[in-house]
């Protein structure tokens, strides 16, 4: 019979610990965690299952060879998905604590989500030690998604899907016209922002009518200028108390924190669009 060897390396070591850690993760927290069904309890068991899953699939095609019948770009699509996943493992292990642990009785149930905060941790740990071993280094030839740019458009999507939920729930922008400019300064950014992770990921960079360079500086200037005109806009609307009629909910202020944050990482990417030079998309 023959015999199969998996080649190793440290790499392949990082995404096996981070399948078992996710894994783990949403298996003791279905099993014994006790949870309630709905809202935060379904995100984090998403975000360890989306994880694990994806995780999964490129072990899977790596180990058997199978990067040059996927449809998809392979020097994109694994780290791209590494970041997804290290942000999602962090936000769970923020989370779950937060709603599912604090005061919490003693108990079995308890234990559970000791436990899976604790292998969500590591898991986000596992995450951003793969993001660290593929990004791109200085010199080197890479895919876009493994460049800081690359990367930050990952960062930015996520933000903004944040700052979606918050809020959403109830609807926080509808009171005056300039929120809903801030809203939308949210969508078409997201949207801009996840067409060029798509757009690299499925290999479609050249689908565009100007060069795919001129687009990435064309829109960072523009995200940059709409993202600061929000970051002003959203905090006067919604804490002012002309426009706002008593306490803004904490949910608001976490928003506003990630307008600013956003702002920061478009400024960030920007700056390193306009000076990148040794990577081919």
């Amino acid at each position: 019979m023959p015999l199969i060897v998996f080649p190793t390396s440290q790499l392949l070591w990082v995404r096996v610990a981070a399948l078992l850690f996710t894994c783990v993760a949403f298996s003791v927290a279905a099993h014994g965690a006790y949870l309630p069904h709905g809202g935060m309890a379904d995100w984090c068991i998403f975000c360890w299952a989306f994880s694990f899953a994806c995780t999964l699939l490129v072990l899977l095609v790596e180990q058997f060879g199978l990067q040059a019948r996927a449809p998809v770009s392979w020097t994109n699509f694994p780290i791209t998905i590494a970041c997804y996943a290290a942000l999602l493992c962090l936000s769970a292990s923020i989370i779950f604590p937060v709603f599912f642990l604090k005061d919490q009785r003693y108990g079995d149930a308890r234990d559970y989500r000791i436990v899976s905060t604790v292998f969500s941790c590591l898991a986000a740990v596992a995450y951003m030690g793969e993001v660290s071993l593929t990004k791109a280094r200085p010199g080197e030839v890479a895919g876009y998604m493994a460049t800081a740019p690359g990367l930050l458009k990952v960062c930015q999507t996520f933000v903004a899907c944040v700052i979606f939920i918050l809020v959403s729930d109830p609807i926080e922008y509808d009171r005056h016209p300039a929120l809903k400019w801030c809203m939308a300064v949210y969508c078409i950014c997201f949207i801009l922002s996840m067409a060029v992770v798509v757009l690299c990921v499925g290999e479609c960079t050249g689908c565009l009518p100007i060069p795919f360079s001129k687009f990435l500086s064309f829109y960072g200037l523009l995200a940059v200028i709409m993202y600061l005109t929000a970051t002003i806009i959203w905090p006067v609307f919604q804490f002012d108390k002309q426009y706002r009629r008593g306490q803004a909910p904490p949910k608001l202020i976490a928003a506003t924190v990630l307008t600013a944050l956003n702002f920061l990482l478009y400024l960030a990417d920007l700056a390193y669009t306009a000076r990148l030079v040794f990577v081919t998309a």
